[in-house]
């Protein structure tokens, strides 16, 4: 399939849209999971929230590196990402009565993309193709 133009272009995947759906879904999941009431989980040792929120956002972020072809896009998304970490401890804090804001947890989330984005300074940025190419049916 040939790469969608544009300055959201997306890299030649077989399966673009499935790639896609999944990073789309994964930031949805984090939208409702910062916003719902966990009080039912079990408690988490102190400070391992933050690492919980340095891991979804580097992974959201490591994976817009994977999905989009510019650089620029990448960036583009990046920041897109902090500002919804920050977003969301606001939220948080003036839309829920049982979540409360915390500078840190928008600290974590933003180290977080910085870690996903430096992704595409390694071979790592290709890891996603390399899966969708050996997942290609054979042609007969």
């Amino acid at each position: 399939m040939a790469p969608v133009s544009g300055f959201f272009a997306l890299k030649p995947f077989h399966r673009p849209r499935l790639w896609l759906g999944l990073w789309v879904f994964a930031v949805m999941a984090v939208v409702v999971l910062s916003l719902v009431n966990l009080s039912g989980l079990p408690p988490v040792p102190e400070g391992g929230d933050k690492v919980e929120h340095f891991l979804a956002y580097a992974l959201l972020s490591a994976s817009a590196v994977q999905l989009f072809a510019r650089r620029r896009a990448s960036l583009l998304i990046a920041l897109l990402l902090v500002v919804l970490g920050i977003g969301l401890e606001f939220a948080q804090g003036t839309l829920t009565t049982t979540r409360m804001a915390d500078p840190r947890d928008a600290l974590a989330n933003t180290l977080g993309v910085l870690a996903g984005t430096a992704t595409m300074l390694t071979p790592m940025r290709r890891m996603l193709a390399t899966i969708d190419a050996r997942l290609r049916p054979a042609r007969a």
